[in-house]
């Protein structure tokens, strides 16, 4: 399966963070941020911001690159047919 990545500012309670709305087959699945807290151990790695779908998760996960984000996205995906 493959995913598009459009880029996007997203508003976050700190600042306008990096995000990009992953599409999967023309529909809208997730929208990523990247985390840019300089304070936290997580700045860089990307957070899942909304999923939507089988994406969805009360606990949203946070991911050490984009690479294992677009990975478990299309993992879950799958898992959902």
């Amino acid at each position: 399966m493959t995913l598009r990545l459009q880029p996007v500012r997203v508003a976050t309670d700190s600042e306008d963070a990096e995000g990009l709305l992953v599409f999967a087959r023309g529909n809208l699945v997730a929208v990523l941020v990247r985390l840019s807290d300089d304070q936290s151990d997580d700045t860089g790695k990307w957070f899942l911001e909304a999923g939507f779908g089988s994406i969805y998760r009360s606990r949203p996960p946070v991911f050490y690159d984009l690479d294992k984000a677009q990975e478990w996205i299309t993992i879950s995906l799958a898992a959902d047919n």
